[in-house]
């Protein structure tokens, strides 16, 4: 007796791209092209930070997650097509402006944020107002792509070094502290920018904002998840620093040190993030592919279709985007 046809799905035929969407992807493609060899130092920059330094390697992750939450809109965007909107060229001007600005400066945050804020400026422009509504979660989520943070290490660092010397203290361990050195009879500890917590606490603020904007729909949730994700974090890195300390003082600072990169690297950090989504998990309000606006709620919103009238063709505003970009590459030789 044959099989029946039951048994054997039928494998799914490829997905094609909307005939309206091809010249839109094509041009953003070249415009993104053209702003990225603009402001090729600052993303020379930012890629050997996302590479090199380990306080900022969850950002190679950034651009994946960008590319989920778009696919997860797939089916809204298949009914729509892409409406260039020429007011956009305003934003791709002004994050232009800031990254000369930086580069000037010699502040390589600035630079970085500017040519970051141009490449979402283009994606707007040349998408067009609606859909740049339903995809405002990934276009703005690229803002983690600036690597940020080394500006609070110094206050983390004494931060983790009050609550690790109040621990000690607490466990009977005598202990003096001077700044961020606390010296204890198994030798003198100090609380170093690598001990800092801040690789911690970026890449916990990061998820917070995910599953906030993804997860939630009432703001005190938010506000609350976003509280736990940088309290906690701290907490927990003082409470590291304590434990290496307090072990230290019956195997040695040096294997004590040794264990506790291994561990805080490993094991720690996944066991704070599972404490925090678990105990997150019951106030889950929605899927995640109902994040952000349906179409329905879009249509109804009279300023948009009075700011969409303000529209240009795709080929105009890559041409527009590759005009600044040209622009503000040649202010550096000026």
């Amino acid at each position: 007796m044959p099989p029946e046809a039951a048994a054997f799905p039928v494998p799914r035929e490829p997905k094609r791209l909307p005939a309206a969407w091809r010249a839109p992807l094509a041009t953003l493609a070249a415009a993104a092209l053209a702003l990225v060899l603009a402001c090729l130092g600052a993303w020379s920059a930012m890629a050997h930070q996302w590479w090199n330094i380990d306080t900022y390697n969850h950002l190679l992750l950034v651009p994946l997650i960008i590319a989920w939450l778009v696919a997860l809109k797939e089916e809204a965007l298949a009914r729509l097509a892409p409406q260039p909107f020429l007011p956009g060229l305003i934003g791709v001007a002004a994050g232009l402006t800031l990254w000369r600005a930086g580069e000037g400066l010699g502040i390589n945050l600035v630079a970085q944020a500017g040519a970051v804020g141009a490449l979402q400026a283009a994606a707007i422009t040349i998408l067009g107002l609606r859909v740049a509504i339903v995809l405002a979660l990934p276009i703005a989520f690229a803002a983690f792509l600036v690597p940020f943070g080394d500006e609070i290490i110094p206050p983390l660092q004494s931060i983790t070094a009050e609550i690790a010397i109040a621990l000690t203290h607490a466990s009977g361990i005598p202990a003096r502290i001077e700044g961020i050195y606390i010296d204890t009879p198994a030798g003198l500890f100090v609380v170093a920018e690598a001990c800092s917590g801040v690789k911690f606490l970026i890449a916990m603020v990061t998820l917070g904002v995910l599953v906030c904007a993804t997860r939630f729909t009432r703001w005190r949730t938010r506000a609350a998840f976003m509280a736990a994700c940088v309290i906690v974090p701290v907490l927990a890195n003082g409470v590291r620093a304590f434990a290496t300390i307090y072990v230290a003082q019956y195997v040695g600072a040096e294997k004590a040190t040794g264990f506790d990169h291994i561990v805080y690297g490993w094991v720690f950090f996944a066991i704070i993030i599972a404490v925090l989504l678990g105990a997150a998990w019951r106030f889950v309000e929605r899927e995640p592919e109902d994040y952000g606006w349906p179409l329905a709620a879009i249509e109804n919103w009279g300023w948009v279709r009075r700011l969409e009238a303000h529209s240009f063709a795709p080929g105009s505003a890559a041409a527009a985007i590759i005009a600044l970009a040209g622009v503000a590459a040649l202010s550096l030789l000026l």
